[in-house]
């Protein structure tokens, strides 16, 4: 059993300058979780914090039921791998993995059994004899994935471990920790900036942004259900769009108003949207949602949003469409046969039930959304 509890987590630095606050995150058995935000945001100082390479000002962090807040690092059964894989220079590879075994006096018969069941795990059997400065990037985080491997720690923390590979390595690499996870079934929890790796990687993620959890769910729940602007934002890629809408009441119905477009929402968003008739809101569709009218044929009444084009581009099996109102910017996700350049009219009819709205001064969702997925 290896679950993580973080009650109240609070970071305070040289008295007034707030990095956590309040975080309250309960980390399953066997759960791989995934911290994301900006840079600032404290996710990397939350995973200190559970590794006890940062003191805790507030709260209290329990794993497997035992308070820990006091506890030195090297008695909390936990490993960690760090973003620039910390691994000495003058060691081979087998030394680098075996190393924190030798520390804890471990039989070397048994060192030579975890690491030859880590190489094999991770397909660098033959990297045993070399140094660090003469494997790749992705054999250098291999090796750093295997030191922690070796200890068999109850739980495994990752600090953006694969930051520094190319695009393509960092897919590979998210593709092999998934599988490692699913093989040692050990609680994993994982840190990055990288909204993508969140959504592919993690069993539930955690959004923060300036010390304070905003939203905690699995990535299509997160995707689905943002509790705010932010969170909207943050969760997709490209992001979703943001347009400046006024809730109008004309002839019995209710219309969000944007100047040069007015659409109807769907039939269960009304009631929502009564509070805010003659107010203006976030009007938020996700790029995926604006499908554009084929041919040049031009609709009449509501329903449609009209933009110029200004940016296209092709990525092979879909194309980001970047178009402008005569105010506020939008991209779209369309198939390749549309054919568009720049200066193109274009009139997009947005999926209405998949739209969401947010209030513009608190930012939150209007629409109602928990904080976290299983309140």
């Amino acid at each position: 059993m290896a679950k993580v509890e973080l009650k109240k987590i609070g970071k305070v630095y040289d008295g007034n300058v707030r990095a956590v606050d309040d975080a309250n995150i309960t980390i399953e058995d066997k759960e791989f979780v995934v911290f994301v935000g900006p840079s600032g945001c404290g996710k990397s100082t939350t995973l200190r914090m559970v590794a006890g390479l940062e003191d805790i000002t507030e709260g209290e962090l329990l794993i497997d039921g035992k308070l820990v807040n006091d506890v030195p690092p090297k008695d909390r059964d936990i490993a960690m791998v760090f973003q620039n894989y910390a691994l000495y220079p003058h060691m081979t590879v087998y030394d680098n993995m075996a190393f924190g075994l030798k520390i804890r006096k471990v039989p070397k018969a048994e060192i030579e059994t975890r690491v030859g069941e880590a190489a094999r795990i991770l397909d660098i059997e033959k990297l045993l004899d070399r140094k660090p400065k003469q494997l790749s990037g992705g054999q250098r985080q291999r090796v750093a994935v295997g030191r922690a491997i070796v200890r068999k720690p109850k739980v495994f923390l990752f600090d953006e471990p694969l930051s520094n590979l190319d695009a393509k390595l960092r897919v590979q690499m998210r593709a092999e920790l998934i599988e490692l996870h699913d093989r040692l079934q050990a609680t994993m929890i994982y840190v990055t900036h990288d909204q993508v790796e969140a959504m592919t990687m993690g069993d539930k993620i955690v959004v923060m942004r300036d010390g304070k959890v905003q939203q905690i769910g699995s990535p299509l729940y997160l995707y689905n259900h943002p509790i705010n602007k932010f969170v909207a934002g943050f969760i997709g890629s490209p992001a979703m769009n943001f347009l400046k809408v006024k809730v109008v009441e004309e002839g019995g119905k209710l219309f969000i108003d944007e100047g040069s477009f007015k659409l109807e929402p769907a039939a269960d968003h009304i009631a929502l949207l009564k509070p805010y008739v003659g107010k203006e809101i976030s009007f938020g569709i996700r790029p995926e949602d604006l499908p554009c009218l084929e041919g040049g044929s031009v609709p009449q009444g509501p329903g449609t949003i009209m933009g110029k084009v200004t940016v296209v581009e092709p990525l092979g099996a879909e194309i980001h469409l970047y178009a402008s109102t005569p105010t506020q910017p939008m991209v779209a996700k369309i198939p390749p046969h549309h054919l568009f350049k720049i200066g193109d009219n274009v009139h997009f009819t947005p999926v209405m039930d998949k739209a969401r709205y947010f209030d513009r001064e608190t930012e939150l969702s209007i629409l109602p959304v928990k904080l976290s997925e299983k309140e």
